[in-house]
């Protein structure tokens, strides 16, 4: 009988787990999207300064 209360409470265990909601993601808001981008072209400016100051580089 013990073991079937312990077999009976894994698989409710188990039931239980499989029937939670999966956790979102977390969104990014548009204001967020726009600072990130703002940043990588930033990076980019440099980049390319760099690279037109550096007479060695074949454009």
């Amino acid at each position: 009988m013990g073991a079937g209360v312990v077999v009976a409470g894994m698989l409710l265990g188990c039931g239980g787990c499989a029937s939670e909601a999966p956790k979102s993601t977390s969104t990014m808001t548009p204001e967020q999207a726009r600072g990130h981008a703002d940043k990588a072209f930033e990076r980019l400016k440099v980049e390319e300064q760099g690279r037109s100051s550096d007479p060695a580089m074949p454009r």
